[in-house]
């Protein structure tokens, strides 16, 4: 498979996909000066390169119920990855799951309703090894889009000036 290589105008529509990924094709195209099937080409290559995984909405989850922010260090084996990563794959509040560095080998995000509930998560995980957990009291950085740049990228618009 040839290498996707991402251009200043995949940038800017990678940009504006990540700040609202339910703007319009049009929106994007005019912004950029493009016609609308250009630009729809051009995220379809994205999918199909996996530089575009995912749409999803970001849930407010305390304004449903789920006040309780938790994130897990739970250090695993090398060899017991193969049996915990099914196995948080089906836990349905975890977020997010990392493989870190450090003294612990997972890091492991999830939301509950109650605390009890948490509990029962880590006194599970516990089976794959010794965990750490802490709670969220607020989080005054929500998930935000980075710059889609890379140093190659200031180069280019270097270059241009």
């Amino acid at each position: 498979m040839v290498e996707y290589k991402i251009d200043k105008t995949d940038r800017r529509i990678l940009q504006m996909l990540e700040e609202n990924a339910r703007i319009s094709v049009k929106d994007i195209a005019e912004a950029n000066f493009m016609s609308s099937p250009a630009v729809a080409n051009r995220i379809r290559r994205m999918e199909a390169n996996n530089l575009i995984k995912h749409y999803y909405a970001d849930i407010d989850y305390p304004s449903m119920g789920y006040v309780v922010k938790a994130f897990i260090n739970l250090e695993v084996k090398p060899e017991d990855k193969s049996e915990f990563y099914p196995f948080i794959e089906k836990i349905p509040n975890v977020i997010q799951c990392d493989c870190v560095t450090g003294d612990y080998s997972m890091l492991i995000q999830a939301a509950y309703q109650r605390p009890e509930e948490l509990d029962h998560l880590v006194n599970e995980l516990q089976k794959f090894g010794r965990t750490k957990t802490e709670i969220a009291f607020s989080t005054p950085i929500e998930h935000r889009p980075i710059p889609v740049k890379t140093e190659s990228d200031d180069e280019e618009d270097k270059k241009e000036d």
